[in-house]
């Protein structure tokens, strides 16, 4: 199977799952909280036990990371590895939110290849794959060309007073679907300044490079996946113009959060 075969596949089990999450979208499911603040529900259960049997299915020998499986190291040792969000935005799933998306990557020696956000409740499917281009509903996307950071569109519920110069957009829970607004010029600014996980970004992250966008972790570092903590200090996503006055802006305020002096 070919690069852009194993792709196609790979959207087709994301849309699965996607149909299998809508089904069940606002009906009567479990839900708790794995810990204060980090709801999880039986359907991000199910789909990633989906995911797990049909990925695994089209490549058996790719390690895998989910954020609903329990990590092993056995990972570390693969050359392609599987790296997943069954829903990410799970807060958007369960108040009847549609900024939720069925996330899949294929990360190979670090760096995602293939990356696809299935989002049902918003009717896209955004997919990539490394070097041929990002697509939202098989449309080609390109981020926007701006190259002044005041203005900035930035996907937010509120901004701080340091960033009183940028534009709020509409921000849907997901990250990765927060990335994706940036690769397809809907917004021109996503950054967090937290340790955060990498089956929140690997898929986005594809995508709005293969957009054309400049994307690093909170200090302008290039993002590397399949590491031993699966975690990367931020992630940063902007039209390239921008890219070094968002590093600056962020640096204080990241380094403070990451604890240097």
């Amino acid at each position: 199977m070919n690069e852009s075969d194993l792709a196609a596949e790979v959207a087709n089990i994301a849309a699965d799952a996607g149909r299998f999450a809508i089904r069940l979208w606002n009906t009567d499911f479990r839900r708790w909280e794995k810990s204060p603040g980090n709801p999880v529900c039986a359907v991000d259960l199910e789909v990633d036990g989906m995911l797990r049997y049909r990925l695994g299915e089209l490549l058996p020998d790719a390690g895998w990371l989910s954020e609903e499986t329990i990590d092993s190291a056995a990972r570390l040792d693969a050359e392609r590895i599987w790296v997943v969000d069954p829903i990410d935005g799970t807060r958007d799933y369960l108040r009847g939110r549609p900024g939720w998306a069925v996330s899949v990557a294929l990360v190979e020696r670090g760096k995602p290849v293939i990356g696809v956000l299935d989002a049902p409740a918003r009717q896209e499917v955004w997919t990539a794959e490394a070097g041929k281009g990002a697509f939202r509903n098989g449309e080609r996307l390109r981020v926007a060309e701006r190259d002044q950071l005041v203005g900035a569109r930035v996907p937010a519920d509120q901004l701080s007073k340091v960033d009183h110069d940028l534009v709020m957009v509409a921000k849907p829970n997901s990250i990765a679907l927060r990335i994706a607004m940036v690769a397809a010029g809907e917004a021109d600014l996503l950054a967090t300044i937290r340790w955060g996980n990498e089956w929140d970004i690997a898929a986005a992250v594809l995508l709005a490079s293969e957009a054309g966008a400049a994307v690093s972790d909170a200090f302008g570092r290039p993002l590397d996946f399949n590491t031993p903590d699966a975690q990367a200090f931020g992630v940063l996503a902007t039209a390239p113009g921008i890219h070094a006055a968002a590093v600056e802006r962020l640096a204080d305020r990241a380094n403070e959060a990451i604890g240097k002096p």
